[in-house]
């Protein structure tokens, strides 16, 4: 594939998925997916699994760093420019209109009705996309993938635990195992 041909692209299906994603970074996860894993194959699910990981536990938005991780396995510093560019885009021309019209939107209760209806769709997305990451995860680690999501539902949900700390243990315990597996070979 050419370089142009593949910077155009990663372009356009950034500024697609960016434009038509409500909800926040977990929803575009899912979308990445479909595009990038399912339709044009660039990457496998497993990778996805690692760039949403990498994506999630650096700092800024999963959406822009997922950009900044597909665009550089892609196509290198030029595909990090080019995604992110197509990821950002449309949220600042989105937000520049939404806060000329702030008052009328905010009084409007058709407007009010179409956010609540995008509350529950974002809250099914969402629910997809760790469907889809769990179901993959699941495949090489049931017993280990159902016992870690329950203890981080439980402690998240219930103790109401810092979700870093959720995360580090999880990577703690991923570590022990490795090096558990690896000491046993």
């Amino acid at each position: 594939m050419k370089k142009k041909h593949l910077y155009l692209e990663l372009f356009l299906s950034m500024l697609y998925l960016s434009t038509f994603t409500f909800g926040g970074g977990y929803v575009i996860v899912s979308l990445m997916k479909k595009k990038f894993c399912d339709e044009l194959h660039y990457i496998d699910e497993n990778e996805m699994l690692d760039f949403v990981a990498i994506a999630q536990s650096s700092p800024g938005p999963i959406a822009v760093n997922g950009a900044i991780i597909l665009g550089y396995k892609m196509a290198g510093i030029m595909g990090v420019f080019i995604c992110v560019l197509g990821t950002i885009i449309p949220p600042f021309v989105i937000l520049f209109v939404i806060s000329m019209f702030y008052e009328a939107f905010m009084s409007n209760q058709i407007i009010k009705g179409l956010l609540s209806g995008m509350r529950i769709g974002v809250a099914a997305l969402i629910l997809s996309v760790v469907y889809e990451m769990l179901k993959g995860e699941m495949k090489s680690h049931m017993k280990k993938t159902v016992l870690l999501f329950i203890l981080a539902l439980v402690l998240n949900g219930y103790f109401q635990f810092n979700v870093a700390w959720i995360v580090l243990g999880c990577v703690v315990f991923a570590l022990i195992d490795v090096y558990v597996k690896g000491g046993r070979k």
